[in-house]
């Protein structure tokens, strides 16, 4: 096997995952204005109709919204670790997507262990939040990270 044909198999790996976390993420932005329609209902209001017909463009504004907003960091806090801890988590919940089959024969990792696997990388979500409490350099953040972390496992 050369070079060649790894980059090929990397590259439809890193395809089929980027297609993967876009549909879940347009499937995830559906169902938040589906869930602000009916909560919409429920108090006897209109719900978000505002930003495109029908209000289909409001989850978008908002991730726009949050990715354009200043980060706060504060200021004793170890700010590498602060900013890489929501990107270790929001990672490790993506990729355990990899071993979930949707459809048949469209699976991105074809594991024998996949639930294993799927159990594995939820067990390693709880670093990126004890990672967020410690870079706080703050006592009581991290006693919730710790709490969080406890809850989790």
């Amino acid at each position: 096997m050369s070079w060649q044909d790894t980059l090929i198999q990397v590259l439809i790996i890193l395809g089929a995952s980027l297609a993967l976390l876009v549909a879940l993420l347009i499937f995830i932005a559906f169902i938040l204005l589906a869930d602000r329609k009916i909560w919409a209902a429920v108090q006897m209001r209109r719900g978000p109709n505002v930003v495109g017909p029908f209000g289909l463009l409001q989850s978008f504004a908002d991730l726009l919204k949050f990715v354009l907003k200043e980060p706060i960091i504060p200021a004793g806090s170890n700010k590498g670790i602060f900013i890489l801890a929501p990107l270790v988590s929001c990672v490790l919940a993506l990729s355990a997507w990899a071993a979930i089959p949707l459809a048949s024969g469209w699976v991105i990792a074809d594991l024998n262990i996949g639930i294993l696997y799927i159990f594995a990388i939820s067990s390693l979500g709880v670093y990126g939040i004890i990672m967020a409490g410690w870079a706080s350099n703050s006592k009581y953040p991290f006693l919730a990270a710790l709490r969080s972390a406890a809850q989790m496992v």
